[in-house]
């Protein structure tokens, strides 16, 4: 089985989708992460909110504690 650092390691540079509480979700390119928080560096992201496209960010930092879920 992968762990989980280990799959967000290998999906650097690569397109994730994270879902925050609220129904806000970020479609990115996971460019870091820090490893005690799970704090998130995106780029080229759009933000959608309840399935809703929002707006377009070109760096955004999300906080680890919102984090439900990150799909690669």
């Amino acid at each position: 089985m992968e762990k989980p650092l280990k799959l967000l390691h290998a999906s650097l540079n690569a397109r994730v989708i994270v879902e925050l509480r609220g129904g806000v979700e970020y479609q990115g390119i996971l460019d870091g992460y820090d490893v005690p928080h799970m704090n998130l560096v995106l780029k080229n992201t759009d933000e959608i909110i309840r399935a809703d496209k929002k707006a377009k960010h070109d760096k955004l930092i999300v906080r680890g504690d919102n984090i439900i879920y990150i799909s690669p």
